[in-house]
């Protein structure tokens, strides 16, 4: 990789929210420039959004696609074209699905710069035989045509909007991977069991329950398990849930429910005292 390229830069194209590494020999980039590159659907237009970086800093297993050149005023108008002609085979293709009674939902089209290949993207629920559907758009856009099916979360990242918390969704500004989440995660959280409300616009788990799921774990480690049995004035009570929040503790019992800091938990209950002697008898 070193004889190939002296340094790689990160590239952004008009239809992609992250930024994608490609490697450049002997061409002066800096940010802001207008690149083609060579991609695996073919040559493609994008902008540099990260400076160039010595190729010895590249640490990645995958292999780096090339810049191939700055783009001319030519490639830049062939950029401009292929824009709005995406924006008519994208409605042609919706109507053909239309006509075929397919269920699939076609969301974004976009051409190679050379046009040598035009790719749309949908989401369905299942798998689609959509064999009649590529006869019908090849003879009306005349180009090679692959259709890529994409999962919910892909849909959200490419839509975008904003979660829950007021911000731009994670998966459409910053999250590049989705891991399975699981309702475990919330289990660990101590969150309402509401799958409506524990899932994002993509009809999934949301993400961010993964973000916090390392910090609930080791707070916890601070709090008494629940279903602990522990006596205040010789009145036993039951932990029947924790805030790692608030830092609080609920204790019940048949004719009374107290809410307690952590400090006067184990101040109260004497709590961390048993626990110290315990740990100190296993060691």
């Amino acid at each position: 990789m070193e004889n190939t390229f002296d340094c790689y830069v990160g590239i952004k194209f008009v239809y992609a929210k992250h930024c994608y590494f490609f490697g450049a020999k002997n061409i002066d980039l800096k940010i802001g420039d207008k690149v083609v590159v060579e991609t695996t659907h073919g040559p493609e237009l994008g902008e540099v959004q990260v400076k160039p970086i010595s190729i010895e800093e590249y640490h990645s297993q995958l292999e780096l696609k090339p810049v191939l050149r700055k783009a001319t005023d030519v490639d830049l108008k062939l950029h401009e074209i292929n824009l709005k002609d995406a924006e008519i085979a994208l409605e042609i293709c919706r109507n053909e699905v239309k006509k075929a009674n397919l269920d699939m939902n076609p969301l974004s089209c976009q051409y190679t710069l050379d046009k040598s290949k035009v790719i749309f993207t949908y989401v369905a629920d299942e798998r689609v035989d959509f064999r009649e559907l590529l006869k019908a758009l090849a003879s009306k856009l005349h180009t090679r045509i692959e259709l890529r099916q994409i999962g919910s979360r892909d849909k959200a990242k490419m839509i975008g909007g904003i979660g829950l918390c007021g911000l731009p969704l994670c998966c459409a500004s910053f999250a590049s991977e989705f891991d399975g989440i699981s309702i475990n995660r919330a289990k660990n959280q101590m969150l309402a069991i509401n799958i409506p409300k524990l899932s994002g616009q993509c009809g999934k788990l949301m993400c961010c329950l993964k973000y916090e799921d390392d910090a609930y774990t080791d707070l916890k480690k601070e709090f008494p398990e629940i279903g602990t049995k522990v006596f205040i004035d010789k009145v036993q009570y039951e932990v029947t849930n924790i805030n790692v929040i608030s830092k609080t503790v609920r204790i019940d019992n048949e004719e009374d429910t107290k809410i307690l800091s952590l400090k006067e938990f184990f101040e109260q209950t004497h709590y961390r005292l048993r626990r110290n002697e315990n740990r100190n008898e296993e060691n």
